[in-house]
């Protein structure tokens, strides 16, 4: 960003009213104004004002320019190089926020979610929408650091590129930028992945995988198959889970499958359909009994390229339903559903600012409270709502907090926890630069939250984590 004007803000104040804006969860650039009347905030982030929403619309379209089918071609080049830069800025930003968190073993979760648009956008497709059907809308896809909740990266689409071809170029692209210490154990992924092209693109790069399969005409063969087997194993949740071997038309070689099933313990109500003068009377509805005389099932088949157990199998893909817990987080309590202009490429940019300051936060709640996670409608009462007048004499600048917030002595604990731990990393490391100082901090919070863990507590020896705590079985012997 580069201003000529006498006139513009600086670059800080652009950038600090983004950060601000999206740290207090705000959806719309309109809501911006709201924070103006706040001179606290911009003094302690060395900001001189908070600028209007057109300056900062105006400044994230030089950032992310649009690039217009009508547009000339030098234009389009300088465009391009442009958003190219920004790009680059958003990888590396996000990278540092997240590549800590990659020492250990941990896992990659695929998803898409959509979000609705209510105007006139760029990629407003009418797509897979199951919450309010034929709504124009965006995919924003996700890599998700499973079980932490970081956003590894994050992508927004038009609305029809909702399935996993459209994520698996820039999936590609995350791996291989890793480094081979810090690729994932595993890749997980619902139906949308458990195809052909994605399965061997991991394959190509070596890298494990577990995804689940859509029940097609194959699928439900290979399930009748299995379900007169007597060596179904217990896998937790009330599930059994037996393994197979599977090769679909269209797939290029045969893969290893886990086929669960659980017994349906809840009512079923079936609905009668009648036609004619039936029609025009009270439906009639009757309760099946799941048990007696027929035994109901549901089933569920995964594919994977590991050697894990079968109980770990199990519990590693219902894990995965923490990711959803993470995309409603996101959505309903950030801005990621919001921040909507016409073109995609500021949309874009959006998206990833908010998984971006997501991980700050997500880093300094985690400082400020290491035992357990707090969600940011829990933390952000907690650690934002207040009253500050900032005092300067002789030379000094003096913060006077004032609570407001019910839960003080917690606060007063929580910010503790925090200065101890900024005072620990200038203590230890003095002589460290700024730009190190970060990864410091990060590993600081690491050890607080496993030394926050109880000790009388192992974990099952099926599960392949943590680390050296669990040996894959070697089925060639």
């Amino acid at each position: 960003m580069d201003y000529t004007s006498p006139n513009a803000p600086t670059v800080r104040d652009v950038l600090g009213t983004w950060l601000l804006s999206i740290l207090d969860g705000q959806r719309r650039y309109a809501h911006v104004t709201g924070l103006r009347g706040d001179a606290v905030a911009p003094r302690i982030l060395g900001m001189n004002k908070i600028v209007s929403d057109e300056s900062l619309r105006r400044a994230l379209a030089h950032l992310a320019p649009t690039l217009g089918k009508r547009c000339p071609e030098a234009e389009r080049e300088r465009r391009e190089a442009q958003l190219a830069r920004s790009t680059a800025w958003m990888d590396t930003a996000l990278a540092e926020s997240s590549r800590d968190a990659l020492t250990t073993g941990w896992i990659l979760d695929c998803d898409a979610t959509v979000k609705l648009l209510y105007g006139y956008q760029d990629g407003a497709e009418v797509g897979y929408n199951p919450t309010k059907p034929g709504r124009p809308s965006h995919t924003i896809h996700t890599y998700w650091i499973a079980n932490v909740r970081l956003v590894l990266d994050a992508e927004v689409q038009d609305g029809k590129a909702h399935a996993a071809k459209h994520s698996l170029p820039r999936l590609r692209q995350v791996l291989a930028s890793l480094p081979a210490d810090k690729r994932p154990r595993l890749v997980r992924g619902d139906n949308a992945f458990g195809n052909d092209p994605v399965m061997a693109q991991m394959e190509a790069l070596a890298q494990d995988y577990l995804f689940k399969l859509r029940q097609t005409a194959g699928v439900k063969r290979l399930i009748k198959r299995q379900w007169s087997r007597q060596d179904w194993q217990n896998v937790g949740q009330g599930f059994d889970a037996v393994e197979a071997t599977l090769r679909l038309s269209g797939w290029s070689r045969a893969r290893r499958v886990v086929v669960m099933r659980r017994a349906v313990k809840d009512s079923l109500l079936a609905e009668e359909k009648t036609e004619g003068k039936r029609a025009k009377r009270q439906q009639s509805l009757h309760f099946a009994d799941p048990l007696q005389p027929v035994k109901l099932w549901e089933y569920a088949v995964l594919v994977t390229n590991t050697d894990y157990a079968l109980e770990a199998i199990g519990q590693l893909y219902r894990d995965r339903a923490d990711c959803e817990n993470g995309f409603d987080e996101l959505k309903n309590q950030w801005g990621w559903g919001g921040y909507t202009t016409q073109d995609l490429e500021r949309c874009n940019l959006s998206a990833r600012a908010v998984a971006l300051i997501y991980n700050w936060w997500s880093w300094y709640v985690r400082l400020a409270h290491p035992k357990t996670r707090l969600e940011a409608i829990t933390s952000r009462p907690l650690l934002l709502a207040g009253v500050a007048r900032l005092t300067q004499h002789a030379g000094q600048s003096r913060l006077l907090l004032t609570l407001t917030h019910a839960a003080g002595d917690q606060i007063k604990t929580m910010v503790a926890n925090v200065k101890a731990g900024l005072d620990s990393i200038l203590a230890a490391a003095p002589q460290l630069p700024k730009a190190e100082r970060w990864p410091a901090l990060v590993r600081y919070i690491i050890a607080k939250i496993l030394a926050a863990k109880p000790k009388n507590i192992t974990p099952p020896p099926a599960l392949p984590w943590p680390p050296l705590s669990y040996r894959p079985v070697n089925r060639g012997k």
